[in-house]
């Protein structure tokens, strides 16, 4: 008996921008603004950042705290 492994997000290279993908599903994205500057979107929520690696990282905790956080009405 061998065990499937849970699907693991990845990135993935884009036009002017990467995606971060788990399975089919888009979980978030990062593009170019300019020279240096990137914006990223995730979530429900969305930012602004200097450097890719800071937008990559913003993008990845927008979606492990999306995971975490109890909905408030049921």
């Amino acid at each position: 008996m061998s065990r499937r492994k849970p699907a693991k997000p990845f990135w993935e290279r884009a036009y002017k921008g990467h995606a971060l993908w788990l399975g089919k599903a888009k979980l978030g994205k990062v593009t170019l603004l300019g020279e240096g500057r990137y914006a990223w979107e995730a979530a429900g929520r969305a930012g602004n950042a200097e450097d890719l690696d800071k937008a990559k990282k913003a993008v990845e905790f927008a979606v492990a705290m999306s995971d975490k956080q109890l909905d408030l009405f049921r």
